[in-house]
């Protein structure tokens, strides 16, 4: 089982949108995979809805996808709470992520990105090498959160191959 994590709490976000995108694409190849957006999920504590994300998703997938803005050179503190707060030898342990940035500005979250892999190790995941980032994000899709440009469409499908085969 896939899951794909929009790393952000924030209400109609362009992350969401780009995880949308991936789990189109990932469905389309077959792939069983599940989207968790952390809108309105109260994840800052050992929660309800903490320990139900854990029991449906994130526990049963061995491999993930995470899909993370740029905030402030890093990536949301939302995102690192859920980790912080989750029983990490059970979800995280021994599994594969796959990872992608999103920034409105010109380097598509890289600092994030290598960030995230320096944590994602110490929780003992597999990171797979093709992270793509993604930059100016607003000029990438159009009003309805679809991709424009298909460079980006394919570089896309390119990385969700590789790792269904990783």
């Amino acid at each position: 089982m896939i899951t794909i994590i929009s790393a952000t709490n924030r209400q109609d976000s362009m992350t969401l949108k780009m995880a949308n995108i991936y789990y189109k694409i990932f469905s389309e190849k077959n792939a069983g995979v599940h989207l968790v957006s952390l809108e309105n999920k109260n994840v800052w504590e050992r929660s309800d809805d903490l320990l139900e994300l854990e029991k449906k998703y994130f526990i049963p997938s061995d491999k993930f996808v995470f899909i993370m803005p740029e905030y402030n050179g890093s990536f949301p503190g939302i995102f690192k709470l859920m980790l912080d707060n989750s029983d990490i030898k059970k979800c995280w342990w021994n599994k594969k992520v796959m990872l992608a940035g999103i920034a409105d500005g010109r380097a598509g979250n890289l600092r994030g990105l290598d960030h995230i892999t320096n944590i994602l190790h110490y929780l003992k995941m597999h990171v797979f090498y093709n992270k793509l980032p993604f930059s100016r994000i607003n000029d990438e899709m159009d009003k309805d959160g679809l991709i424009i440009n298909p460079q980006t469409l394919k570089a896309i499908n390119e990385q969700v191959d590789g790792f269904l085969n990783y």
